[in-house]
């Protein structure tokens, strides 16, 4: 492809020397060796249509699909009704890609319009965009939505998802942003710390409902203190304890974010998923990406357009604050589908069950010697407990066993539950626990 650049051999050095390469193979040294095709017969023949199949089978067959999850940290299993992938399967919403030819994509538009519509009614906010590209990438565009009034520093908590705060960080720093990490006490973000860092620079306060250890935290209180000081206030949330929990307009929250993929998509191996954002109707000319608005066609008809995109760089590049142009679009039809077909009550009761589940297997944990909770407050679904000794140990039995046991993290194991899990799979695993620690016990 590098005939087709009109660069020089001089300005490439020159560029290569910028980034402290020495040549165009530098740029790929992180591509394992085996799929570097080097000098040679060049790219290899295709194959027949049962070859592929059959090829892909065989990579297919190397995962590890595991029937009973207990792990979560930002990627959850939940119920998808079957509705859900016969809609987003047919081939006018499975090919279509962003519509550039906006109106003439009534269809598409349509269903990007009832996606944001319920983003709206599931936050409380008054404007939602057609969705990014992930939760984390729809936080680190809301931190960019309050950059600018002269203040300077965005606050995070570091009880936020690790990747959330990870892509934040690197947005701010490409932009010349400050970002600063709000401590945690006792798993929640220390709101007396929070209130002695907030100063006339502060631009917004970013937290997460729940947070990152499962733990529900005390948001109006973040968002009071966060406005006091004139910043704005980006609430980060799970869309399923949203249907039970407080919406972020309560709270008083500027903007709502989170990942999407609890919304009917499954885990794929970390995606693709969507990020979704909203708003007051004070930030909406700030909202990132694509917009779709309701209006009236020639006959009185009622149609749809794509609308408000101030931000984009394609309409107002010197003044953008985004480069974001594109959304999920095949994503946030699954989304829009699955909060369709559960409707308030199925997407509630999801929630207090997954909740009554999580609670459930906190308990039996608790009685098993090393497990107890590391953090004694309250929580959704996800929760946090003392880490023994024998973990790694377990959780190989576990695995071996055909489940996902919780995730280590620093000072403890974080376990989920959601709907999915039944109590005798709970029970199931309690008892491989058990058993697994008599084992380590025998062969000591």
């Amino acid at each position: 492809m590098g005939n087709y650049l009109p660069n020089t051999d001089g300005q490439r050095k020159e560029m290569l020397k910028a980034i402290g390469l020495e040549s165009i193979d530098d740029l790929y040294d992180m591509v394992p060796e085996g799929l570097v095709q080097k000098d040679g017969p060049g790219i290899p023949c295709g194959k027949s249509e049962m070859e592929v199949s059959r090829f892909m089978k065989q990579i297919a067959a190397k995962n590890k699909v595991f029937q009973s999850v207990f792990r979560g940290a930002g990627a959850y299993r939940h119920y998808i009704p079957a509705i859900v992938g016969q809609v987003i399967g047919k081939e006018s919403f499975l090919t279509s890609y962003t519509p550039y030819q906006a109106e003439i994509s009534q269809g598409l538009l349509q269903s990007i319009f009832e996606y944001q519509t319920m983003i709206c009614e599931l936050t409380g906010m008054d404007v939602s965009n057609a969705s990014v590209y992930d939760g984390a990438t729809a936080a680190a565009e809301a931190v960019a939505m309050c950059r600018g009034r002269g203040r300077t520093r965005a606050l995070v908590s570091d009880a936020v998802h690790p990747d959330v705060i990870d892509v934040v960080r690197t947005y701010c720093r490409a932009a010349g942003f400050s970002m600063q990490l709000i401590p945690s006490d006792g798993g929640a973000t220390d709101i007396g710390a929070l209130e002695g860092m907030l100063d006339e620079d502060t631009a917004c306060v970013l937290t997460a409902q729940p947070n990152y250890f499962g733990i529900l935290e005390d948001s109006s209180e973040a968002g009071e203190l966060a406005h006091r000081c004139g910043a704005k206030f980006i609430m980060s949330i799970n869309p399923i304890a949203a249907a039970v929990l407080k919406t972020p307009i309560e709270c008083g929250a500027d903007i709502a974010v989170g990942e999407g993929q609890p919304l009917g998509i499954p885990l794929s191996f970390g995606g693709p998923w969507l990020g979704f954002m909203a708003a007051t109707s004070a930030l909406t000319r700030k909202l990132p990406g694509r917009i779709v608005g309701e209006t009236t066609d020639l006959g009185g008809g009622r149609a749809f357009v794509l609308t408000l995109q101030a931000r984009e760089q394609h309409i107002r590049r010197d003044k953008a604050g985004s480069n974001i142009c594109s959304n999920q679009a095949l994503c946030a039809m699954a989304a829009a589908v699955y909060m369709a077909a559960m409707g308030p009550g199925g997407m509630e009761a999801a929630a207090l069950r997954s909740m009554s589940k999580a609670h459930y297997l906190a308990d039996e944990l608790g009685k098993v010697p090393g497990f107890g909770l590391k953090y004694q407050r309250g929580f959704f679904h996800e929760f946090v407990t003392e880490c023994p000794p024998d973990m790694p140990a377990i959780l190989e039995f576990l695995e071996a066993c055909g489940i996902l046991g919780g995730l280590p993290v620093e000072g403890g194991v974080l376990w989920c539950a959601t709907e999915m899990n039944t109590k005798s799979e709970i029970d199931r695993m309690i008892s491989l626990v058990k058993e697994a620690r008599k084992r380590g016990s025998k062969s000591i």
